[in-house]
């Protein structure tokens, strides 16, 4: 069972890549870049990695792995993954990856790039213990013909922030695109609207990643007054007291 659901995910990465051999002459330059995406992801302690669709691999794997799983960089590869995932995780794993796919599928070269996936999973760290982690993953190469080339993976560690072992799947839209939050396979795509604002989503991003509105306010070239009214009514909006309770409801909302 659990050798044919890897078989079954690692078809349907092949299948989305096209099976193409992409160039790795550009790959750590494009890392660097990457890198500077991190902010907007981060709600916690986290790793991240290149990953290759069509030749099912993991090109590069960030150093903070070792704090997040206690494995070496060079010792995690998808074998290795898929093999941590809880396996009560795993068949919900490669239907999720399954409808990533054929959501893919439907969109065009440049729309491949404002999207990211995201769901939660459970996965066993190398002591054995086993951790809630948030998978965002986004496009970041792909071909004129639509295949997908490399994805850009984030793992954050998100167990303070779950109370069950529920999974979500959700496809956030960026750069003014539609979101699609809580898919179900085979569901029709709904767009959905945030309680906030394009800018208080900015600002609750930054929050959450650890920023004063000093910091905020040099970022998004505002003013530190403008900032805390935006600060003010995301707490007026959510019904939230406290940074970790915006946060809790944020990634439960797919908003970050």
């Amino acid at each position: 069972m659990h050798n044919d659901l890897i078989q079954e995910v690692q078809k349907r990465w092949a299948e989305i890549g096209q099976y193409k051999n992409p160039s790795t002459k550009e790959l750590m330059q494009e890392i660097e870049l990457y890198k500077k995406m991190l902010q907007i992801f981060l709600v916690g302690d986290f790793y991240y990695f290149i990953f290759n669709p069509p030749q099912n691999t993991i090109e590069y794997v960030g150093p903070t792995i070792g704090k997040v799983l206690g494995y070496e960089p060079e010792e995690f590869t998808i074998g290795l993954m898929m093999s941590i995932i809880h396996p009560d995780d795993l068949p919900t794993f490669v239907n999720f990856e399954s409808s990533i796919v054929e959501f893919k599928k439907g969109l065009s070269p440049e729309e491949l790039l404002k999207y990211k996936s995201r769901y939660n999973y459970r996965i066993r760290k190398k002591d054995g213990n086993y951790i809630h982690i948030l998978q965002q993953s986004i496009t970041v190469q792909s071909d004129l013909e639509g295949a997908v080339l490399r994805n850009f993976v984030i793992h954050t560690d998100v167990t303070y922030l779950k109370s069950d072992n529920e999974m979500k799947l959700s496809f956030i839209g960026l750069d003014g695109a539609p979101s699609y939050v809580d898919v179900h396979s085979k569901s029709t795509l709904t767009p959905v609207s945030s309680t906030l604002s394009k800018r208080e989503l900015e600002v609750l991003v930054l929050l959450a990643s650890g920023y004063n509105t000093a910091d905020i306010a040099g970022k998004i070239f505002l003013s530190p007054h403008t900032v805390s009214t935006h600060r003010r009514n995301i707490f007026r909006k959510t019904k939230t007291n406290s940074i970790g309770q915006l946060i809790k409801l944020a990634v439960e909302k797919c908003w970050i």
